[in-house]
């Protein structure tokens, strides 16, 4: 039994076998997610490829995901989930293998488009069963904590990937990561049950009228504004972060690693406590508010990075038995993702809870969550192609400052537009 509150709760639901496996699938798409956004950067780097190209690599990953989630979210809703975490799962694995054949800038954006479908089947699905499997009294914790292991991988994904990535190359690194993705999908065979979350009626489910009756509540049309402009931002900095630091400052891939570990590891420490506060105090619409401020703050800081140099000596830093040394701008860019780590634990549990009392609403959890994935797919095809044709055309900083603009003006669309509402009447006659 869990908590509810804190990371006492958060520990006792590594003794339920389902989270655990479920928290598996999270575990090792965020690993693959990180790993393969410092890789991007090495062949950035080796490809000596334009922002533009840079961002197309980002753009490609988020159009597949935007074309399927919808119809992906209906399937979920209808369907055995488990059988599609099966499969993300082992179209990841081929991903990997793509990745480790690749020659060329066609091949990179191919497997990205695979990896994208992959991944938003594993949230998406991941995502929807916790909701529903999750009690009532517990499901920011549930959330919180499932969002915490992705949170924990992906910073395994920023070390040991980069540590991977810098000592064995490409090969030796997405074998790991096909070895990591087996062991989930032997964990969902194994221990999750068939239908996890029990079926809805097809005909209430996902179609047009339930997003519209979504779409009819202040809350849920706040949150898909707020989704469009930080996604634009978000992805944009996700993107660009470690190709900047690869390009500009020439950083190891370890090196990179060690930046995004500063927003990992604040991210993966918070995320689980945060859900746990929110199911004791809710007012889950201001942590919203205030971890979306805290992100444009965040992706502000990072052109400091380019004032470093003079005014912050050299460093050395030491990972798995290695020692480097890293260039000033090491510290700026740490520190900014260290703040947008923050920003994010302030965020997603609320967000994510958000979506899923709202989908409640109508028996159509997945359908809420594909709501809230679509308006992020749409920044996301948006963000890193025009971000990279900023750079290209203006500066890195004005790339960067652009990004936190969006972000920064989202959450201020967010406080205009939401409401809190009572629940609706569910079994009215669609269309009255």
């Amino acid at each position: 039994m869990t908590t509810g509150d804190g990371s006492d709760g958060s520990l006792a639901l590594f003794r339920n076998r389902e989270f655990v496996a479920l928290a598996g699938t999270a575990f090792a798409r965020s690993q693959a997610y990180s790993t393969i956004l410092i890789a991007l950067a090495l062949y950035a780097d080796q490809l000596g490829t334009s922002g533009a190209v840079e961002g197309l690599w980002g753009t490609a990953f988020a159009l597949v995901q935007l074309a399927i989630v919808l119809p992906l979210g209906r399937m979920v809703d209808t369907h055995n989930a488990k059988r599609f975490l099966l499969g993300g799962l082992v179209l990841n694995v081929c991903v990997f293998v793509g990745f480790a054949a690749v020659e060329g800038v066609g091949g990179i954006v191919a497997m990205r488009m695979l990896q994208g479908l992959g991944a938003s089947v594993l949230w998406l699905t991941g995502s929807a069963v916790v909701g529903e499997l999750s009690p009532d009294a517990e499901r920011g914790q549930w959330l919180g904590t499932y969002n915490q292991v992705g949170a924990f991988s992906s910073l395994a994904g920023d070390l040991v990937g980069g540590f991977l990535l810098y000592a064995y190359g490409f090969t030796v690194t997405y074998a790991a990561l096909s070895a990591v993705t087996i062991a989930a999908t032997a964990g969902i065979w194994r221990f999750l049950r068939d239908n996890p979350g029990g079926r809805t009626d097809p005909s209430k489910v996902t179609n047009t009228e339930t997003l519209r009756r979504l779409l009819g509540r202040s809350a849920i049309r706040a949150l898909v504004t707020l989704r469009l402009g930080l996604s634009f931002g978000k992805m944009a900095v996700i993107v660009f972060l470690p190709i900047y630091a690869r390009t500009v400052f020439g950083m190891s891939p370890l090196a990179i690693g060690g930046v995004l570990a500063g927003g990992k590891l604040t991210k993966s420490l918070l995320q689980g406590v945060v859900g746990g506060y929110l199911d004791r105090v809710g007012k889950k619409h201001y942590f919203v508010i205030a971890g979306t401020l805290t992100y444009g703050f965040g992706a502000a800081m990072i052109p400091l990075a380019g004032y470093a140099q003079g005014v912050i000596p050299p460093l050395s830093l030491s990972a798995l038995g290695t020692s480097i040394s890293v260039v000033p701008a090491f510290v700026p860019l740490f520190c900014a993702y260290a703040v947008i780590g923050v920003a994010d634990s302030l965020r997603l549990p609320a967000s994510m809870a958000l979506f899923v009392e709202e989908g409640e609403f109508f028996d159509a959890v997945a359908g809420s969550l594909s709501l809230r994935s679509i308006a992020w797919k749409v920044g996301q095809v948006l963000g890193p192609l025009s971000v990279g044709v900023i750079w290209d055309l203006a500066s890195v900083t004005v790339a960067f400052l652009t990004a936190a603009a969006f972000i920064t003006v989202s959450a201020g669309v967010f406080v205009s537009l939401y409401r809190a509402e009572p629940a609706p009447d569910v079994t009215a006659v669609p269309g009255d």
